[in-house]
């Protein structure tokens, strides 16, 4: 193999354990050698992880090997679990049993998961090693990843930028060669963005496919889902945590079967493309990434249709921090109490700005917000299968940015800096899938990414496309050995 261990794909790091070309162990033992040289940087290190288990992973690892090495004696592969000897990087708010639950808080840092979140379960039963948890901000309310308990999380791709949020750690774990897995969640991008700034893959699958916990697992717009660095790694996952599950009311569908897709001919797949979503102003060179994406295709045969959406970046601020105002900012406001604790800029002003968008948008008008922006969508994709468009319209944030004051993009200022991210109308649309692919390079070496949006509950169509673009695009993840990365 040409590529280092830490940097194999899960489906091949599988196909190679079972022929015995490399070990469960090795792969492991590359990665944490990746941690443990970022811990060792005085200063610009990524920073993408809160903890490590460097003993009991290693230990998982060997004995995964040894599965292995006796199922290559018998013959017989079919007992052993779909994800063994495989490494996932967990999000620090995904409860892993006896360890911390402080969701980026300094006032909850004492707090210990007493159970396993729903998809840590199922990974475990899958057989993955969860070696690793990683960075997020607080309350996973911003889309830049800093806070005062974990500090600064970079992007492997450009250190004095960031690789997103809310699952930053998990998208720049994955670039950096930290993991080969990583869990995510999404209420507003969370999952999109930080894969689109990190040149990986991050899904959001349509509400409760995935389960979640307690009382926000009824919150319409959020979910968890999984990131990786190819498309079929990305679905393997998904099959593996999806599914109904007795913890979340709201789960559906089957849990552990592999999602089921063909070769879709040219003729067969209609795409919808949309540079702007209506009016959201677009860094230079995430237009000329995803431009080249659009021709591209158009030259390869397919049938593509350019999709009007009558969207404003105000429409879609108001409708979506109207929502927040009446479930998020409430919880997170019981959540802080009365703690003295430091808090990152950005918390307060989230809380603030959704609260005062719920004074003035009463319950009932924003559902009636939210019902017109997916009348809207399902009027404008009534042609077409799946729907392209940026995932984010900046070309990035900084590492250490709060954006307290709006961003400027193209020109243009815009009053709240999720403005920058062409993600939450389909968290508002949370039935339909949602999934980025890394589609370029953008400015000053920070990837670009590109969402495949489908109709409601159609996962297999947006892999099947997926998988399209991919091997269009011909895209391959790879930070630090720049020259094996693979542009087309």
């Amino acid at each position: 193999m040409n590529e280092p261990l830490a940097l194999l794909s899960a489906t091949e790091q599988l196909l190679a354990f079972r022929e015995g070309s490399i070990t469960p162990t090795e792969v492991l033992e590359d990665q944490l050698e990746n941690c443990a040289a970022d811990i060792a940087l005085a200063d610009n290190r990524v920073n993408a992880l809160t903890e490590i288990f460097w003993d009991d992973s290693r230990a998982q690892a060997k004995a995964a090997t040894e599965s292995y090495a006796r199922a290559r004696l018998t013959g017989d592969f079919g007992a052993l679990p779909p994800l063994l000897g495989l490494s996932v990087a967990a999000k620090e708010k995904h409860a892993v049993k006896g360890k911390s639950l402080s969701l980026g808080l300094l006032s909850h840092q004492d707090v210990v998961s007493d159970t396993d979140h729903p998809i840590i379960e199922r990974l475990r039963a899958a057989g993955a090693i969860i070696h690793a948890r990683t960075t997020s901000p607080e309350f996973s309310c911003a889309t830049v990843t800093h806070s005062p308990m974990w500090g600064v999380t970079r992007n492997p791709w450009n250190r004095q930028t960031s690789p997103g949020g809310s699952s930053g750690g998990a998208g720049a774990s994955l670039a950096a060669g930290f993991t080969t897995l990583a869990t995510a969640s999404d209420i507003a991008g969370s999952t999109r963005i930080p894969a689109a700034f990190t040149g990986t893959v991050g899904y959001k699958a349509p509400y409760g496919r995935i389960p979640g916990v307690g009382e926000l697992a009824s919150d319409r717009y959020r979910g968890d889902g999984p990131m990786g660095r190819t498309v079929a790694d990305v679905m393997l996952m998904a099959a593996t945590i999806s599914g109904t599950h007795a913890a979340d009311a709201n789960s559906w569908g089957p849990s552990g079967i592999p999602i089921e897709v063909g070769e879709l001919q040219t003729s067969q797949l209609r795409i919808g493309f949309s540079c702007n979503l209506g009016d959201y102003p677009v860094a230079e060179s995430v237009l000329a990434a995803f431009d080249e994406l659009v021709e591209n295709l158009k030259n390869s045969g397919f049938n593509l249709l350019e999709v009007q959406l009558p969207w404003s970046t105000g429409q879609i601020r108001e409708t979506t921090f109207a929502h927040f105002g009446h479930i998020l900012a409430p919880a997170m406001v019981e959540a802080i109490g009365n703690s003295s604790k430091p808090r990152a800029a950005y918390t307060d002003q989230f809380i603030s700005d959704a609260l005062d968008q719920a004074r003035s948008v009463p319950l009932l008008e924003s559902l009636r917000k939210d019902a017109l922006l997916n009348s809207q969508l399902t009027e404008a994709m009534s042609e077409v299968d799946i729907l392209l468009c940026p995932t984010n319209a900046v070309d990035y944030l900084s590492a250490e940015g709060n954006y307290l004051h709006g961003i400027d993009v193209s020109g243009k200022h815009l009053t709240h800096y999720w403005e920058g991210h062409m993600t939450s109308p389909f968290n508002v649309a949370n039935h339909r899938p949602a999934l980025n692919i890394p589609c370029g390079i953008g400015r000053d070496n920070v990837p670009v990414g590109v969402q495949i949006v489908g109709q409601p509950w159609d996962e297999k169509t947006v892999f099947e496309a997926a998988l399209i673009l991919e091997r269009l695009i011909g895209f391959r993840t790879n930070t630090r050995y720049p020259e094996l990365a693979n542009f087309g």
